[in-house]
């Protein structure tokens, strides 16, 4: 005979402890990136820019099965459909607010195999400042504009994941009405905010409070959804 066991969780409390140190995470970021988000630098060092990208990924993972735990429960409808007037063309501001988004990007994998490598040839090292080693040669207006656009990007990154973490119980029912449109749909690519395997910004070894905190916030979410499904599938 197949026993089932049942355990009963504290949802309120084990979503306020991992929102208080989600904010904590917040706050890290925040003092890597202020003075772009500020505005007093149009650039920052590359090496801060990594480093806030590497708790930026596993910190908007977390924010995402916070959202599935809380929106648990979370009833919605969607609205009526009102087809958009032809010719009409909604505009938007540059400087808008990048909305947080509900789910995980899915791997991509290769279609095709991977062309061979070449045979390298001979390895030549040089020593001290020259126009050979690029390294040394200061970086092109090319260059500089894209590690530029990239900051306006992780800046804009992180404001979405601020405003979602200040106004949860909306996110909670955006992503209601997301699952809502996603089941409706009868050739939807994937229907569950959670991709299959490891959560996106996942360490094999965790180092950092963001690398626990996505740890349990992935096992409590995933414990949610599996209790959804065994609910719409009894047998």
């Amino acid at each position: 005979m197949e026993l089932k066991m049942e355990t009963s969780v504290d949802w309120t409390k084990a979503t306020a402890i991992n929102c208080a140190a989600l904010a904590r995470i917040v706050d890290e970021i925040f003092s890597l990136l202020e003075l772009a988000l500020t505005g007093k630098v149009a650039n920052l060092p590359r090496m801060v820019q990594v480093a806030a990208l590497r708790q930026l990924r596993p910190a908007e993972a977390a924010l995402r099965r916070l959202i599935v735990i809380l929106a648990r429960d979370v009833k919605v409808a969607l609205p009526a459909h009102r087809p958009m007037p032809q010719g009409l063309v909604i505009g938007r501001k540059a400087s808008s607010t990048m909305s947080f988004r509900l789910y995980d990007l899915r791997k991509r994998f290769q279609q095709t195999a991977s062309p061979a490598k070449e045979p390298r040839g001979p390895q030549v090292h040089f020593f001290g400042a020259t126009p050979l080693i690029p390294v040394l040669q200061a970086p092109t207006a090319q260059a500089q504009r894209a590690t530029s656009s990239n900051l306006v990007q992780l800046c804009r990154r992180f404001e979405a994941l601020k405003l979602a973490l200040e106004t949860l119980p909306r996110q909670a029912k955006r992503l209601a009405r997301w699952r809502l449109r996603r089941t409706a749909k009868t050739n939807a690519k994937f229907t569950s905010p959670l991709r299959p395997g490891k959560p996106p910004g996942h360490q094999q070894r965790p180092i950092l409070e963001v690398d626990n905190l996505l740890r349990a916030c992935h096992g409590l979410a995933s414990d949610v959804l599996a209790q959804a499904a065994l609910r719409l599938n009894p047998s």
